[in-house]
């Protein structure tokens, strides 16, 4: 003799459908949220006042003329070649993870005989952005690698 389907069974369908449902979301809402590595603008609004200026300082960087190649030696240094800027110019560097966890480490340099610049520190294997910033008088140039 068949079972009855009676309401209890139905109820019991619903909750679990619905909790599993509810228990998915909240695990991804968790997931995203803990795994974003910052913020790209605090305030959006401010940031669309400052597009312009954005705009015309690259377009300023690319007057330069300033060539820049960095590469990361097996070592784990950074070596930045820079052909344009003077004698005096003088290099800044930030690396971080792209998904944060870490904190940003600053890297210094150490200007070589042929004009180029290599790090101090060395960086662990693994994905790093790089925001340099090469600067010469008032004339400043900036770029982001990844590594």
């Amino acid at each position: 003799m068949p079972r009855k389907f009676t309401g209890y069974h139905m109820t019991a369908i619903l909750v679990a459908f619905f909790g599993t449902v509810a228990a998915v979301n909240f695990t991804m809402a968790h997931r995203a949220t803990s795994t974003f590595g910052g913020m790209v603008v605090e305030n959006s609004y401010v940031a669309s006042q400052n597009f312009n200026d954005w705009l015309e300082d690259a377009e300023a960087q690319e007057q330069l003329g300033w060539e820049v190649v960095s590469t990361w030696r097996e070592d784990g240094r950074l070596l930045v070649q820079a052909i344009g800027p003077s004698e005096a110019a003088s290099l800044r560097a930030e690396a971080r993870h792209p998904l944060g966890g870490d904190d940003p480490r600053s890297l210094s340099f150490e200007r070589l005989q042929d004009g180029s610049f290599l790090t101090r520190e060395t960086l662990e294997s693994g994905r790093w952005l790089v925001r340099l910033e090469l600067t010469d008088g008032a004339d400043i140039w900036r770029r982001e690698d990844q590594f």
